[in-house]
Formats: structure tokens, sequence, C-alpha cells
């Protein structure tokens, strides 16, 4: 199967009026890319666009016909579990069913405390929340008796047009993350991750599951690229596709050893000033996307 490549519209877009971010996803659309990302911070990081994933994407569906819309990643406990199902098949539905649910456990102490949501509870939080997902997705009306969920004869507001309801992406490399990926998942969602660990990823979640079960799952990760000639606005947070001084070969060959090795789905995290965005993007589509089998 093909790689699958995206595009993050992080880490520098003045939001302003929107108008930035959806010009370079109708761009990212018209070069071919399969989806783009949008990350999920409620505080000013000083590092990226820090903007809701499902209201941003919902502006980005409106703007485009064919591109996946994913959230990269939409951190599960600072959203009421019925409120995250609600709104996930919402936005499954005004973009006919374009959406895919990036989620995580999320990390910053000063959100988790400004959210009312204790730290220490990230995990288990994430769990109840997606099974509550599901079931709100999946049943009408739907029972459902977690730690933190109650749902008593619900009707989700919004019933998904995707059977099932979105389908979910789970990040995280811990032992805890995997299994939340078969528990939860139809795929896992790296950051960063090299061939020797999607490697290491794919055969972990073949031994917690068997193999028949951990390989129906959708490998994807992000990962950072600066083309040449085009400045970085802000270092890259790992090791950049291609190496430090990256050529269509370098890149190309890189993106071959993740797919060989598992990976279907790559999301391009370019680390560059929003006037050069499109021009990043245009690098990729006409230098590396022809040299990838």
């Amino acid at each position: 199967m093909p790689l699958r490549l995206g595009v993050s519209l992080q880490p520098r877009w003045p939001l302003d009026d929107g108008a930035g971010a959806l010009r370079a996803a109708r761009r990212a659309e018209e070069l071919g890319f399969d989806h783009v990302a949008v990350g999920n911070r409620l505080l000013d990081s000083g590092f990226g666009l820090d903007s809701d994933p499902l209201v941003l994407l919902s502006a980005v569906a409106g703007a485009t016909t064919r591109l996946r819309l994913l959230t990269s990643v939409l951190v599960a406990p600072f959203y009421p579990a019925l409120v995250l199902a609600n709104q996930a098949a919402t936005l499954d539905v005004v973009s006919g069913g374009r959406l895919i649910l990036g989620v995580g456990t999320g990390w910053n102490p000063a959100e988790f405390a400004a959210v009312g949501v204790p730290a220490r509870e990230r995990g288990a939080r994430t769990d109840d929340h997606l099974a509550a997902a599901k079931a709100l997705w999946t049943r009408r009306p739907a029972d459902f008796d977690g730690p933190f969920t109650t749902l008593h004869q619900a009707h989700l507001g919004v019933p998904p047009v995707t059977a099932g309801g979105p389908p979910v992406w789970v990040g995280g490399h811990s032992d805890a993350a995997l299994r939340r990926v078969l528990r939860f998942g139809d795929g896992w969602y790296g950051t960063g991750a090299d061939a020797a660990e999607v490697t290491g990823v794919r055969r972990r979640l073949r031994d917690l599951a068997g193999a028949e079960h951990a390989d129906r799952l959708t490998l994807a990760s992000a990962a950072f690229l600066t083309p040449p000639g085009i400045p970085a606005a802000v270092p890259a947070p790992g090791r950049p596709l291609g190496g430090a001084a990256p050529t269509p070969a370098s890149v190309a060959d890189d993106l071959g050893r993740l797919a060989e090795a598992g990976l279907t789905a790559c999301t391009l995290w370019l680390p560059v000033a929003a006037e050069h965005v499109e021009e990043a993007m245009e690098w990729v589509a006409a230098e590396v996307a022809p040299r990838l089998p």
C-alpha cells in the first residue's frame, strides 16, 4: 500500500480570521496530500497553532472536498465523553466522513489544572471517554457505566455518518498506550518515529494481541521536515526527515524505510513560517512524492 502523506497546519499559523490556514488546506488538497492535521492546545504555547482542532477542522471541511481531517492529537481528558462524542460525530457528518480522530492523554500540567482535571487521571479518563464515545456511536440508545461517565438510554444528538464512528488513532509509545490502541483504536499514531521504532511498535502490538488483530491497525506517525532553501521558524522537536541537509532523495529514502516497516500514513510537520508553508508543500509534492514507491 502506498504511503499516504499529510501535512500539519502547525507550527506557526497566525490564526487571525483563519484565511491562511484554509488557503494552506486547499493547496494541500490541490497538491494531492491525503490529510491535514491540527493539534490541541488550550493555552498559548508560544510554539504553534493553539486552537481547538475540531473547530478549525470544521472550517477546513467546508473549504475542501476530499482531504481527510486529522486531530493530531486531541487530548481526550479535556472533553467530557458526551461532548467529545457529539462534536466528533458532528464533524464526521459535516465533512462527509473525512474525520480521523487522533487522540492522546495529554501532558501539560497547566492545562490540566486550568480545566480542573487531575493530570494523574488522564489515562483512566481517556479510556473512559473513548469507551463511552464508542458506545454512543454504535448504539441507540446507549448504556454505559464507567468511572467518569454514566449513560442510561442515551441517544447521541448527532449520529456519525461513518459506521461505528470516525476512525480513532491512539497516540503514545508506552505499553499502556498500545493496549489503548488495541482496545479502542483503528490505528496507532506516533511522533517522530523512525523505521526501527515502527517495527518495534508493530512487534509489540502483535505480542499483545496476536498478528491477526494487530495487523488490521493503521500505523501512522508525524515526522519533521524543513525543505532545503526554506528557513525554519522554530526548531523541529526531533530528527528531521532526510537528515540535517535534506535532499529529495534522502527524504524519499527515509519515507520509504518507514513504509517498509509498516507505516501507512505520515503527517509532515513543517517548522517553517506561515508565508513559506505552501512553498514547502509544493517542494514535497514535486520533488519527494514522485520518488516514493
